[in-house]
């Protein structure tokens, strides 16, 4: 691992277009894609953070993704949407803290990755709400979930802890409700609902 000391801390959103639940998320990614390719949206919206001495606070960004066949056998399609307000040192830190080469939770999944297809810049308008969220990036995502209510726990989501997912380990599940990309290369557009969501906050540091 090479580079500065940094963390970033605040508030995740996926969907993707497996259907509810997602057959990777309890395989450890061995299970084949619903569709047999999945397309994935993973959005976090920094709400403190820092890079060396870069500032994060307020920052947004999407890793988008496709994979053909179990995600565990890699080579996955991956670009990155950063919010168009990031500085330009901003945008560095962010693409440095995504591809896993300053250590953090995404250094495990830097070796899946087949090929990094770019940034590209946008306005993120996020709403979140206890039991559901949107986010919309024009003319490049636009997703939304609500979550599964507990039945023990009414008003809360039902969670799925230990999970060997790089945002945390324990997740609100959650159903799609409709979810669009066209970036890099991947199309995706599902308004019938009923595919896989998770929420979370993140805490993601280099050491």
């Amino acid at each position: 691992m090479a580079g500065p000391d940094w963390q970033v801390k605040g508030d995740y959103f996926e969907t993707c277009s497996c259907d509810y639940l997602c057959p990777c998320i309890f395989t450890r990614m061995e299970a084949m894609p619903t569709d047999g390719v999945c397309k994935v949206s993973m959005i976090f919206r920094i709400r403190k953070g820092r890079f060396g001495a870069v500032a994060l606070d307020g920052v947004t960004f999407a890793v988008l993704g496709k994979v053909d066949g179990p995600m565990g056998n890699g080579n996955w399609r991956v670009g990155l949407v950063i919010d168009e307000s990031a500085s330009a040192e901003q945008v560095n830190a962010v693409q440095d803290i995504c591809s896993g080469r300053v250590g953090g939770p995404m250094a495990m999944m830097a070796p899946l990755v087949g090929q990094f297809a770019g940034v590209v810049r946008g306005k993120f308008t996020i709403e979140k709400k206890k039991m559901s969220f949107s986010v919309k990036v024009p003319g490049i995502l636009d997703q939304s979930a609500v979550a599964v209510e507990s039945l023990s726990v009414p008003g809360t989501p039902i969670y799925l802890d230990h999970a060997g997912h790089p945002a945390n380990k324990k997740l609100a599940l959650a159903r799609g409700i409709k979810s669009t990309v066209h970036a890099f290369g991947i199309d995706w557009d599902d308004i019938k609902g009923g595919h896989n969501g998770h929420f979370a906050p993140f805490n993601w540091a280099s050491a």
